[in-house]
């Protein structure tokens, strides 16, 4: 009788020892690790294969293959997107950080990309946001990748700063402006533009604090190095610094970072020039963008088609497409799965592999955006808060192999 073991890295099919129905290949070519002759014979599965194992037969799933992008290979196309917890002290990492990134990793996705990590303390969203500006906080983060790892998936961290959205409450304290009488501090943009006309004026950043930026960046690439994260992802979305920067709604600069399609991309190309030059070949950049800023006048899916193809040249390996944020009020027309054409559109026409996001909740909708070439990735945020199994469970929903943890075989749908 065949029975079947699922392993990540690679899928492995054990055969009865009694009766092999193939030769395994030579110890020097598996994967395993199993050293000649230790445990039950093995057959490799091919990569190109994809095979998921149900019912002692093989289901063909696009979501549940796996991507290689430069030297590193998530065991799947299912990735768990950044997502702000504010629950940290001075930047510092803590269980809860441990328990949520771990978990998911527990439930099978083949990415875990981390929070919104502040490259400087005036960066952060909130004072109770995770950082990487200082040494002090990589043995803290170094728990979480240790852990993400042991469990078959792989750990990413987004490096980010809030610029004119900085210095602001926890949304269940309320989101107000922090003032500095109350530990907050003076915000900065590329022009003395306020998000909100509620809000402070920002400080518009010179030129010698453009430099320092890209410097933070740097910085904080080589701490989440030395932390054990293999893949980086720039955030440029969501109304923060350097997307404020390439939006012509929130730059009005007069000078070589402002104006110009070519000036308002500057520091982005700049911040993914300095992270490249620092990040070994065989790791991959990420950036995540807004497609759109949905309003007039504002970025346009045409300008990140553009963008697209430049950071590509660049060294970008994949392009995470989400929208909005830089303007306080917009017509964005949620709904399911509705920022997926602007994945769809960056990968048709410039060849980039691309992340898609947002309101991706069931396991046939993820399976058709990777399976009709939309996305090379599917983004889940909310569905995960929900269900940190969901990768899982949608193994077994879509007939696809996935290993389940030794510790929860017992509750393994059959």
């Amino acid at each position: 009788m065949e029975t079947v073991t699922l392993d990540t890295r690679p899928v492995k099919m054990r055969l009865n020892p009694k009766k092999p129905r193939t030769k395994p290949r030579p110890a020097s070519n598996r994967r395993s690790g199993r050293r000649s002759g230790a445990g039950p014979k093995t057959q490799t599965l091919s990569r190109e294969l994809f095979a998921s194992v149900s019912n002692n037969h093989f289901v063909m799933s696009s979501l549940f293959s796996p991507l290689t992008l430069r030297g590193i290979t998530l065991r799947n196309r299912i990735a768990i997107s950044p997502m702000c917890m504010y629950t940290a002290q001075d930047g510092f990492a803590n269980d809860w950080h441990l328990v949520h990134l771990g978990s998911r990793a527990v439930g099978g996705a083949g990415l875990i990309i981390q929070e919104a990590t502040a490259v400087a303390p005036e960066g952060r969203i909130t004072p109770d946001d995770l950082g990487i500006w200082k040494d002090e906080h990589v043995p803290f983060l170094r728990r979480i990748t240790d852990f993400i790892r042991a469990q078959g998936a792989v750990a990413g961290i987004q490096l980010a700063h809030a610029g004119r959205k900085a210095s602001h409450s926890s949304p269940w304290k309320g989101g107000a402006v922090v003032p500095a009488e109350a530990g907050g501090w003076t915000t900065v943009a590329p022009s003395a533009e306020p998000f909100t006309p509620e809000e402070p004026t920002p400080h518009a950043l010179s030129l010698a604090e453009i430099r320092q930026v890209v410097a933070d960046f740097q910085a904080a690439t080589v701490r989440a190095l030395a932390a054990g994260y293999e893949v980086i992802e720039l955030h440029a979305a969501h109304g923060y610094l350097l997307h404020e920067f390439f939006s012509p709604l929130s730059n009005h600069r007069t000078d070589a970072y402002g104006g110009s399609f070519d000036n308002r991309i500057r520091l982005l190309l700049e911040v993914v020039e300095a992270t490249r030059a620092v990040l070994p070949e065989h790791l991959p950049l990420l950036v995540r963008v807004s497609a759109t800023d949905w309003t007039e006048g504002g970025w346009t899916s045409e300008d990140t088609v553009a963008l697209a193809a430049i950071l590509q040249q660049k060294g970008v390996d994949l392009l995470d497409c989400s929208t909005g944020g830089n303007v306080a009020v917009a017509p964005i027309p949620v709904g399911p799965g509705y920022q997926v054409e602007f994945a769809e559109r960056v990968r048709r026409e410039t060849g980039l592999p691309t992340g898609a996001v947002g309101l991706i909740t069931e396991a046939r909708q993820a399976e058709q955006i990777v399976a009709s070439g939309q996305a090379d990735l599917v983004l889940l945020a909310r569905e995960s808060l929900r269900d940190p199994y969901f990768p899982l469970h949608a193994a077994h929903e879509l007939g696809a192999a996935i290993t389940w943890p030794d510790q929860y075989l017992r509750a393994r749908p059959r």
